[in-house]
């Protein structure tokens, strides 16, 4: 049951930041393991058993440790994060509910992490030929949770006949999220009911995104 992260938990995220390197996580193990992986993990935990509903779905919880293939000379994150999500052989091209912790911010919510040019196009194709269902699961899910859905923007703006979606298609990646600054909630029971509640509000959109995706 997640109880809270430790306070140690963001000091342990600004030192790895700093001090990035093998030596000093070793020194710091501990912290990481007890204040930030293990809350992590717990907060994973009882975020998926409110999808015990929905078959099909995976609880991921990030490592500290990155990838030596794309470390650029660092060995470990300065974030962590867990995610709800398809099992795919290429993840970050499908819809993913999470929540991460950094030094400074965390955030949650509904994300395509690297859609790729096919996937937007499979995007824009899917909403042009339904735009009413599009509009109408985007506004619930927004007025739901306060999140805007939103992403990063073509530098050249797509042609769109609908001008209702005409600011979804410029967007070259997509996401529904929320991000704020590190706060005393953070370490409250009560984090997991508040994230809880909004990745359940965004489960038709999750579905929605499932269809085009991948």
């Amino acid at each position: 049951m997640f109880k809270g992260f430790l306070p140690d938990a963001i000091d342990f995220l600004w030192g790895i930041r700093l001090n990035n390197r093998r030596d000093w996580f070793l020194e710091h193990k501990d912290i990481y393991q007890n204040a930030l992986y293990a809350p992590m993990k717990a907060l994973g935990d009882d975020l998926f058993a409110r999808f015990s509903d929905e078959p099909g779905l995976g609880l991921h919880v990030s490592r500290i440790y990155k990838d030596a293939r794309y470390s650029h000379g660092l060995p470990y994150k300065d974030s962590l994060w867990l995610s709800i999500r398809l099992d795919t052989d290429y993840w970050a091209q499908h819809p993913c509910l999470y929540f991460d912790l950094h030094p400074d911010f965390y955030g949650y919510g509904l994300a395509i992490v690297y859609p790729g040019s096919a996937v937007m196009q499979a995007f824009r194709d899917r909403i042009s030929a339904r735009p009413d269902e599009f509009l109408k699961l985007t506004a619930e899910a927004e007025r739901a949770t306060g999140f805007t859905l939103g992403g990063e923007h073509y530098s050249r703006p797509k042609p769109c006949a609908d001008p209702r979606l005409a600011p979804y298609f410029g967007l070259k990646s997509l996401y529904c999220l929320t991000e704020k600054p590190v706060g005393p909630e953070l370490y409250e029971p009560e984090l997991a009911q508040t994230v809880g509640d909004s990745l359940r509000a965004l489960l038709p959109l999750f579905h929605d995104w499932n269809n085009f995706a991948g």
